[in-house]
C-alpha cells in the first residue's frame, strides 16, 4: 500500500471491476464461423459459335412460350447473327422427331408434322348423369319398349331431348321401333347391350325387383312406379325395327305435360347435342 489514501482506493476499485472485464472478454473457442462461398461459375466462352449455337437452342427448349428474336439477343454478346444460328438449328432438326419452327416472328420446337397421329392420345370424358336421366333410364329399363309421352306419364313432367341424347349418346339407350295404333305412330325406346355390360345383367329380366330395391336400400318411402311390371307385357303393338327412326329428330309423341325444372338442367347441360323442348 502507498501512504496516499487516494492511491489506495483506486487500486482497490480496479481490483474489484477487473473479474467483470475478464467475462467481457471473448472466450478463446468463440471465434466467427466461417461462411462458405459458392464456387465460381466458369464464364462461358461466346466467342466460340459452336457454344452460341447451343446457347440458343437451350433457350429456345427452355422456354414455355415461342422465343423471340430480341431476347435470344440479350444473352449473346453484340453482334451476333441470330438468325443464322436459328437457320442453321432449323437445317439441324429437319429430319428429327421435333422441329424448331417459326411462330408469329418467334421460335419453338414442335413435333414433326408427320409424327402427329401417332401421338393423339383419346381420353374418355366421363359425364355425370343427372336425376332426370337417372329416372328416365330406370323407366325406360323397366318398362321397354315405352314411347317418350309415356315416360312423361310415368315421372309427371315433360322430357327434355337432352335427357334421351344423353342415355343414347352413353349407348344405354336405343330407338326399337315405333308403337302401332297410337297416333303418330311414336318411336319407342329400348335399352341396349351396353346397358346390360355396365350394370352386370345377363338379361334384362335379371333387373331387381322392387322388393330387392328397398331391401338394399335404394327406394325412399316416396310413391314410385311399379318396378316388376313391363310395358312390353301388356301394351299396344310394337312395330319392331320398321323404318328405324331418326331417334331425336322425328318423334311424334303427345304434348309436354308440364315443364321440368331441377335435375333436367343438369341433363341439357349434360348433352350438348340436344335442345329443350318445353314451352
Amino acid at each position: 500500500m502507498s501512504d496516499d489514501p487516494l492511491d489506495d482506493a483506486l487500486d482497490e476499485a480496479l481490483a474489484e471491476g477487473a473479474p467483470d472485464a475478464e467475462r467481457a472478454e471473448p472466450e478463446p473457442d468463440d471465434e466467427p464461423a466461417v461462411v462458405e462461398m459458392p464456387a465460381a461459375v466458369p464464364a462461358l466462352d461466346l466467342t466460340d459459335d459452336f457454344l452460341k449455337l447451343r446457347l440458343v437452342e437451350a433457350l429456345v427448349f427452355a422456354s414455355a412460350e415461342p422465343v423471340a428474336v430480341e431476347a435470344i439477343a440479350q444473352r449473346l454478346p453484340d453482334g451476333t447473327d441470330i438468325v443464322a444460328l436459328l437457320t442453321r438449328l432449323t437445317e439441324q432438326y429437319a429430319n428429327r422427331g421435333v422441329h424448331l419452327v417459326r411462330v408469329d416472328e418467334k421460335w419453338a420446337f414442335r413435333t414433326a408434322p408427320d409424327l402427329g397421329p401417332a401421338l393423339r392420345m383419346e381420353a374418355a370424358q366421363i359425364r355425370k348423369l343427372s336425376r332426370a336421366a337417372i329416372e328416365t333410364l330406370a323407366i325406360i329399363a323397366y318398362h321397354q319398349p315405352v314411347t317418350r309421352s309415356e315416360i312423361e306419364e310415368v315421372r309427371g313432367v315433360a322430357l327434355s331431348k337432352g335427357t334421351l341424347d344423353a342415355l343414347f349418346e352413353a349407348g344405354w339407350i336405343k330407338p326399337k321401333g315405333r308403337r302401332r295404333n297410337s297416333p303418330g305412330r311414336p318411336v319407342v325406346w329400348a335399352t341396349t347391350e351396353s346397358f346390360l355390360d355396365h350394370f352386370g345383367l345377363e338379361a334384362i329380366e335379371d333387373l331387381p325387383g322392387l322388393e330387392e330395391l328397398k331391401a338394399a336400400g335404394l327406394l325412399d318411402s316416396r310413391p314410385t312406379m311399379a318396378y316388376g311390371a313391363r310395358a312390353e307385357d301388356e301394351g299396344p303393338p310394337v312395330d319392331v325395327d320398321e323404318e328405324p327412326p331418326e331417334p331425336l329428330t322425328t318423334e311424334a309423341d303427345s304434348e309436354p305435360l308440364s315443364p321440368e325444372t331441377g335435375g333436367e338442367a343438369d341433363a341439357q347441360a349434360a348433352a350438348p347435342a340436344g335442345k329443350d323442348d318445353t314451352p
